[in-house]
């Protein structure tokens, strides 16, 4: 089982981006969860996200505390406590960001870093800063967890054909470094 935690801003689409990946998860056959998680419910607030993806049934029903992959809307909130809280050994971060892995002050349980500009591909095809398709499609093309095909159809019957335009884009434009940290 694969245990995920999402973390953005209010209005960045957090929780549909992870029912999204649940919904392409499930029609490949795989078992997916999402439970959304909500400090304030404003705009701008920090929001969080749960998912977990899994071959066998998924019987826990709880926040994941250690996750195996981080992914990360907002770079501003790298520097927030429990941003980072619980990764473990050898995970993996997925981050929307312009800065290189080596300027990211990530844990040492990281072993591979994604970055992505997300909000860069977002204003281009959306016209705002609304990074979560574009954060998809980095992490279908990073984890290969879910089919890609699956997730950008999903995107595009939800959000539209330049959603589907951005998700592909960012799976094409990632950066993805592996070592120590």
């Amino acid at each position: 089982m694969y245990e995920i935690r999402l973390h953005g801003r209010g209005g960045q689409g957090v929780v549909k981006a992870s029912q999204l990946v649940v919904k392409a998860a499930v029609a490949g056959g795989l078992y997916g969860q999402s439970i959304p998680a909500f400090g304030v419910e404003r705009k701008g607030s920090p929001v969080f996200g749960y998912l977990r993806l899994s071959h066998t049934p998924i019987r826990r029903k709880m926040q994941v505390y250690e996750p195996d992959i981080l992914v990360i809307l907002d770079d501003t909130l790298i520097t927030s406590t429990g941003t980072y809280a619980g990764l473990k050994e050898g995970g993996m971060i997925i981050i929307n960001t312009k800065k290189r892995a080596d300027q990211l002050h990530v844990p040492k349980a990281a072993k591979t870093i994604v970055t992505v500009d997300a909000t860069g591909i977002s204003e281009k095809f959306l016209g705002s800063n609304r990074p979560n398709t574009a954060m998809l499609g980095a992490f279908v093309a990073a984890t290969q967890l879910v089919d890609a095909g699956s997730l950008f159809s999903e995107i595009e019957a939800a959000f539209g054909a330049a959603n589907r335009q951005a998700a592909e884009t960012a799976a094409a434009s990632l950066v993805i470094t592996s070592g120590s940290f």
